[in-house]
């Protein structure tokens, strides 16, 4: 038996289809089981709960041959991100009630560095925190996701353009499909090993924004172009889209740290993968999704 922390999400979703596609038994912990029924249905068994429920994890976690753990992001955290680090312990305190065989978490490129990582302060934290658990454990240091230009299908329909946050336009940075993510963390869950591992992964080849215009273009069969928004509108943006204006340094930060290298893999001692999914591949999904 092997649980799932996030099933309802996109990474946390392709780790249990490719566990229940292995033949493997899946719990996931949901909040409301009527709106994950059809995990129900494939098979898999459904605790509900949260993540601020440390006895309900406790149950989750025990017996199982491993877990698979990642921490909801917060894209605009309170000062120290409270929210991450209350999720983080009452995680390790479960798992070290629990004692599972192993554990898998969902990291990020980057997170070994400690400081000028903004959002991904949060992959850091957890890293650090859960490193020091008996158990046998893998980060996956998962590069950006190629699953963020969902965000970028409506205004490349309706305004034959992406807004660009990474620059310049000819730079291709790591980045990786989150079913390729899944599937990583589904294999490596079926593996042995003892001690703390570092699992770098990313994609075929690095993608730059002009490479997505250039998917776009292809799949949407007309002139997609990038629309480079100036470091200085930034925080403008953020506020309109919603986030506190106090709360905007994170996301700033984190893409101030793609945009400079600083945020990059670590290297070193990390076993390193790439993944199988293009851009275009994974934009033609996005495009293709029901709403």
């Amino acid at each position: 038996m092997f649980t799932i922390v996030g099933i309802t999400g996109n990474v946390g979703g392709s780790t249990a289809k490719a566990l229940l596609d292995a033949g493997k038994k899946v719990r996931g912990i949901v909040r409301d089981k009527a709106k994950a029924a059809h995990w129900a249905k494939q098979g898999a068994e459904l605790m509900q709960g949260d993540l601020n429920d440390i006895g309900v994890l406790t149950e989750a976690f025990r017996g199982c041959d491993g877990i698979f753990v990642m921490v909801p992001p917060y894209f605009a955290p309170a000062p120290g991100f409270p929210e991450t680090k209350g999720i983080v312990a009452n995680i390790k305190t479960a798992i070290a009630a629990a004692k599972p065989k192993k554990a898998v978490y969902l990291s990020s490129v980057g997170a070994h560095r400690e400081r000028g990582l903004g959002l991904i302060t949060q992959s850091h934290i957890l890293e650090q925190e859960l490193r020091t658990l008996p158990c046998a454990n893998a980060f996956i240091r998962a590069a950006w996701f190629l699953d963020n230009y969902q965000w970028d299908v409506r205004s490349a329909q309706e305004r034959g353009e992406i807004d660009m946050y990474l620059a310049p336009a000819n730079r291709g940075i790591s980045m990786v499909a989150t079913n390729d993510i899944g599937e990583l963390a589904a294999k490596t869950l079926q593996q042995e090993w003892s001690g703390n591992r570092i699992l770098e992964l990313e994609g075929p080849e690095k993608y730059s924004p002009n490479d997505a215009a250039a998917a776009f273009s292809k799949l949407l069969g007309r002139p997609i172009k990038t629309n480079p928004i100036q470091r200085s509108e930034w925080q403008r943006l953020f506020v309109q889209q919603g986030t506190a204006e106090d709360r905007t340094t994170p996301r700033i930060e984190m893409l101030d740290g793609f945009n400079s290298g600083w945020i990059d893999f670590e290297g070193d001692d990390a076993e390193h993968f790439k993944g199988k999914l293009t851009i275009e591949q994974v934009i033609k999904s996005l495009i293709t999704k029901k709403p």
